[in-house]
């Protein structure tokens, strides 16, 4: 019988250290995987934000300086499609409102000649206004996305060009 009792117990010993590797296993696989999600999606949405920062900055001192511009709109789209490809469904959302914001902003400024008929700066910073309130959704959204603890911005955090009020509920 003492026999029996060390069998059971060492195999029962060694079968509860095998589950527990095996679980143990299986949450470490899945925390890696929602750490290297977090990454990806860090990234793509600063690549995102990066490019909508070139391509009106380039806008704005075309406008200004009354002088041709160029940008890579690939680059642009790539940076849209990334960010889509990782981000949550609430991310995902505000990244489309954000993408028809600057699409209408680009309608205003970027089909308009501006070595000859510029926008003025206020016309330029009233443009601005949608794709600011729209990236101010966007950020918080993504803040919330990447940390639970992350408070909304109550302000647009970009300069001079940002909108005169902040929308309601960020």
């Amino acid at each position: 019988m003492a026999l029996l009792d060390v069998v059971v117990t060492a195999a029962g010993g060694a079968l509860s250290a095998t589950v527990g590797v095996l679980v143990g296993g299986m949450l470490t696989r899945r925390a890696q995987d929602q750490h290297w999600l977090r990454d990806r999606q860090l990234v793509a949405y600063q690549d995102l934000l990066r490019e909508y920062a070139t391509f009106s900055m380039i806008l704005r001192r075309a406008h200004l300086g009354r002088s041709g511009w160029d940008y890579d709109w690939g680059a642009w789209s790539a940076a849209l499609m990334a960010a889509s490809l990782v981000a949550p469904i609430a991310v995902a959302t505000e990244i489309d409102k954000f993408g028809q914001a600057v699409r209408r902003f680009l309608d205003a400024t970027a089909e308009v000649d501006t070595t000859t008929a510029p926008l003025s700066q206020e016309q330029f910073e009233q443009a601005m206004v949608a794709p600011a309130r729209a990236q101010l959704a966007l950020v918080n959204a993504m803040r919330r996305s990447v940390g639970r603890h992350q408070r909304p911005l109550p302000v647009w955090l970009g300069g001079a060009s940002g909108p005169p009020d902040p929308p309601a509920g960020g």
